[in-house]
């Protein structure tokens, strides 16, 4: 799994990077809120982004913010790791749209588990890809209308927009109907 380590202290990343990479993760270090925006939204995303709360350019709480308003790729896991320590700190992180909160000095054995915890949470999200809202989908010749404006075949609209795959066969009353039409055409050639 790819973690994003957000902090502008670099000694702290880089104790952080170490433990993560002897743990079997690979990390990738931003020094400030910018360069982690872009690595979040780089062809090569983080799975889940440890960020610190006050770093320069973006901090860590309008970083979760922008992430939650963004659609992104995949999920990203935000795991808050700060020296704030009030009970409006933690409030305010997880509303900003952290998944976890977690204040330094942390202790290693707590942050691997928040860290599997994390490995679940995205694991379970990668089996839920649906549908939702209304499909414009014609009377007659049951195609959907794309989000592009332009008519579709059912299973294509489908598995763009899920993870659903597609077999075709033809259901015993299709049969009797396209085997009656291939008797007529065959008696009247």
């Amino acid at each position: 799994m790819r973690i994003l380590i957000a902090d502008d202290d670099r000694l702290s990343t880089t104790m952080l990077a170490r433990a993560l990479e002897q743990w079997g993760f690979e990390v990738v270090v931003a020094h400030d809120g910018a360069a982690a925006w872009e690595a979040i939204v780089s062809n090569k995303p983080p799975a889940l982004a440890i960020l610190d709360w006050m770093m320069p350019q973006i901090d860590g709480i309008d970083l979760c913010r922008r992430v939650r308003a963004t659609a992104l790729r995949s999920p990203v896991y935000l795991i808050l790791l700060t020296a704030r320590n009030s009970r409006a700190d933690l409030v305010a992180g997880l509303e900003a749209g952290a998944d976890d909160y977690l204040t330094k000095p942390f202790d290693p054995d707590e942050l691997r588990a928040r860290i599997h915890v994390g490995r679940r949470t995205l694991a379970l999200i990668a089996n839920i890809k649906r549908l939702t809202g209304l499909l414009p989908i014609c009377s007659y010749c049951k195609r959907i209308r794309s989000d592009h404006d332009y008519w579709e075949q059912v299973e294509s609209y489908i598995t763009e927009h899920t993870d659903a795959l597609f077999t075709h066969g033809v259901c015993p009353s299709c049969m009797a109907k396209v085997m009656a039409e291939l008797d007529a055409s065959d008696i009247g050639a």
